[in-house]
């Protein structure tokens, strides 16, 4: 059931997208909230009336005694047990907080079962990022039918959404450090379990989010990334570079490729929607990468309110280097054993397919955690309106900056019994928020020079 929030500003009078795009300036009042009843980024700062939701502290604002800087995360909430475990025979009674594809998988797998841990509202931001989101709450606005924003940098756009698109470039435009660099592995798995690993050195320049930037700096871009293939040695050498934009109607995405075979640099521009995630089997698309990514204008965004729902947090456990990919993949799901569900409240949105347009998914809908902005599940539908997906996606807070981000993310096809995982790390050197790069390190020269070496 979801929740009759007083956060949920506008949604009993929300106005939904039609031919065009009504928004309304948040008034002096609604932002005096932030920092108050709400969080500096717009949660709702209490518990719920159970209990089972605490209020908001601060999140994890050092890291835990031992950690040094390099190492994978310790866990925080080590001690924690399990207050309750849903399987495939229990779930009935606990369907109200289930989402549709939760529940699909506990029916679907006898096998997949949810450890429900204590909730722990540990996500953090540093405290200009907190400045910035209450600056940006006076000044951001949706342009081009709300497939571009302006007036924002550093903070969240739209902290008090009044609409799904806003919500949406919330987590688009999320805090995730100013740059990283990750050493991780992909596996799609067969319906009996057999995977090849491919291996990725992803680079991350979040430009948006770099302390002293400006709108007029940025230049339209909010991102940069790179990507190169590791491994397997049929795929190494291959890279990948994407040039993410603030109004994408004004400036799309631009994307380049590098082929080891070919020696040369082409433009890519079905890096986008739902052309296949690479060496996915076809199982993910490239808007499923970081949970959703990209153009937002193939679907009509509807906020659907606020609700109480088990999600993945604080997958420490999963993401520890005590484990190895094997112990984590198995056959049809991820082991469950390694996995922390606990209970969030989170911004709920349908995506549906705009008349007209293309795209594999007809219907999506998100969850997206009231905390920090990541979308956290999504149920995914086919043309026939037939639950065919379900994406999760597994955080952390990488208290050394601090930020919450997933560690790993986990896409299920329902219906042919596979899945891929994306970001395991367990046995790969930790992430590093503290390289040096310039915006020169993310040019097409740049890439033809990184792929002669």
């Amino acid at each position: 059931m979801y929740l009759k929030s007083s956060i949920v500003i506008g949604v009993t009078l929300m106005l939904l997208v039609t031919s065009s795009l009504s928004w309304a300036k948040l008034s002096p009042e609604e932002i005096s909230r932030l920092g108050n009843d709400l969080t500096l980024v717009g949660a709702e700062k209490a518990g719920n009336s159970e209990g089972t939701i605490p209020s908001w502290e601060g999140g994890i604002t050092e890291p835990p005694a031992g950690y040094k800087k390099g190492d994978h995360h310790l866990d925080p909430f080590a001690d924690d047990k399990p207050v309750v475990k849903i399987t495939g025979e229990n779930m009935s009674q606990h369907a109200d907080k289930l989402s549709a594809g939760h529940q699909a998988m506990l029916k679907a797998y006898p096998s997949f079962f949810m450890n429900i841990y204590p909730t722990r509202r540990s996500a953090s931001s540093p405290q200009r990022i907190y400045e910035a989101t209450r600056k940006s709450a006076t000044t951001a606005e949706l342009v081009n039918e709300g497939d571009g924003v302006k007036g924002t940098v550093n903070g969240i756009p739209f902290p008090i959404p009044q609409m799904g698109i806003e919500v949406i470039w919330n987590h688009l435009l999320r805090y995730r450090g100013e740059l990283a660099v990750r050493k991780i592995a992909q596996a799609a798995l067969t319906r009996d379990g057999d995977y090849t690993l491919v291996k990725f050195d992803d680079e991350f320049n979040l430009i948006y989010a770099a302390e002293g930037m400006t709108e007029e700096k940025l230049d339209n871009k909010i991102l940069l990334f790179k990507q190169v293939v590791t491994s397997p040695a049929r795929l190494a050498g291959n890279i990948l570079l994407v040039h993410e934009t603030l109004d994408q109607i004004k400036e799309p995405r631009a994307a380049w490729v590098y082929n080891p075979g070919q020696r040369r640099v082409r433009r890519a521009p079905n890096v986008s929607y739902d052309n296949p995630g690479t060496a996915s089997d076809g199982i993910r698309t490239n808007d499923q990468f970081d949970m959703f990514n990209g153009a937002t204008d193939r679907y009509d965004w509807k906020l659907a309110g606020k609700k109480e729902i088990y999600v993945p947090y604080n997958s420490y456990k999963l993401h520890s280097d005590s484990l190895k990919y094997k112990d984590i993949l198995t056959p049809l799901h991820v082991n469950p054993e390694h996995l922390r569900y606990e209970l969030h409240r989170v911004w709920v949105v349908e995506a549906t397919l705009k008349e007209g347009e293309r795209h594999l998914y007809k219907r999506r809908t998100f969850y997206i955690d009231e905390d920090s902005w990541q979308i956290l599940s999504v149920d995914i539908y086919d043309n026939r309106d037939q639950l065919w997906r379900v994406s999760e996606g597994h955080p952390i807070n990488y208290y050394e900056v601090p930020t919450l981000w997933t560690t790993l993310e986990v896409h299920t096809d329902l219906q042919s019994g596979r899945y891929i995982a994306i970001g395991l790390d367990n046995e790969n050197d930790m992430y590093d928020f503290d390289i040096k790069r310039t915006l020169n390190d993310y040019s097409p020269g740049a890439l033809r020079r990184a792929g002669r070496r």
